[in-house]
């Protein structure tokens, strides 16, 4: 039996069931981190299809869901709108940003090293202009963000506010991995091994690389931008602290090595872990650091491939399943 064609909804489903297992009326602790469990691997799985499929090594997921955040509030403030009117332009616009510099650094020819080093200042740089920009972001203080309600389906369905969020953070989550799914198993999918792999070989054979580069960059900003109006939903506040590298990037990239790149489980499952053990460290936050950097060592010792990718390599060994185990 091939399982390959049940992976997204088998995780679907399973990520389907978890509220009604686990959240309980009034329980909003339990809530809030599922959500954000939810969240963090929606950003894993966008990181993927730059990182993971072309090595670009975008340091600036939190600028990038702080400007799909500020675009989308601000635009729908200033035209007197909801927020739902205005959340896909919030991210196509950080879709375009993300575009850019992708395009930028490949015309440039930038390693991955290099690249991580441009996106990381940018990532500094864009966090000082959210706090500067103080009429539209209100700096250092915030502001309050408009809640994306939908009345007849919270009310028929019973969900409390953080109910409906999770399952706004599934139903993003359920379309990346359908765009990633696609990509990785289309000529897409074929260009970025290539470029992966040998750049150089790539061009000489006619694989238009920026243009590929350019288009992963996009996408994968374009669905952290969505994430954005969506995690500020989780407090009903914006501050630009809630977009710092330390906040939001750290755990994002620990997230993706952890359970592994090029993969549709493996930001589910790195972020089940990274959530968990993140949230056992907030009463002993001087530990958290020591804890995530021997954590990295460890991965990158003895589990490069990630979790998910180790589990398989190890189950197709002991019982030879081959092909028939998702990825």
């Amino acid at each position: 039996m091939n399982w390959e064609q049940y992976k997204i909804p088998a995780a679907v489903v399973f990520l389907a069931i978890l509220p009604v297992v686990f959240f309980q009326e009034g329980a909003t602790y339990i809530s809030r981190i599922f959500t954000i469990f939810i969240m963090f691997a929606t950003l894993a799985l966008a990181l993927d299809v730059a990182f993971g499929q072309t090595d670009q090594l975008l340091l600036f997921t939190g600028g990038i869901v702080g400007i799909g955040t500020y675009t989308t509030v601000d635009l729908a403030a200033s035209l007197g709108v909801s927020l739902w009117a205005t959340i896909l332009i919030g991210g196509l616009f950080a879709g375009v940003v993300g575009a850019v510099v992708c395009y930028v650094a490949a015309r440039r020819q930038l390693n991955v090293i290099v690249i991580s080093i441009l996106t990381i200042s940018l990532q500094l740089a864009m966090v000082q202009t959210f706090n500067a920009l103080r009429d539209i972001t209100g700096g250092n203080t915030g502001m309050e963000v408009p809640a994306l309600t939908a009345e007849a389906i919270t009310s028929t369905m019973g969900w409390e506010p953080l109910t409906f969020l999770y399952y706004l953070f599934l139903l993003l989550l359920t379309a990346l991995m359908v765009v990633h799914h696609y990509l990785t198993n289309s000529k897409y999918g074929l260009a970025f091994d290539m470029i992966r792999q040998d750049e150089v070989s790539a061009a000489s054979t006619g694989v238009a690389v920026v243009r590929y580069k350019a288009f992963a960059g996009f996408v994968a900003t374009f669905f952290m931008g969505l994430v954005g109006p969506l995690y500020v939903q989780i407090g009903g506040y914006a501050t630009p602290g809630m977009f710092q590298f330390a906040t939001i990037d750290v755990l994002v990239l620990i997230i993706l090595v952890v359970g592994g790149m090029r993969t549709i489980y493996g930001p589910i499952v790195g972020a089940a872990l990274i959530v968990y053990v993140n949230e056992a460290l907030q009463a002993a936050q001087e530990f958290r650091t020591m804890v995530f950097g021997a954590m990295l060592i460890v991965l990158f010792l003895y589990f490069r491939n990630g979790i998910v990718r180790y589990a398989r390599d190890l189950a197709v060994d002991r019982f030879d399943l081959g092909d028939r185990l998702p990825g």
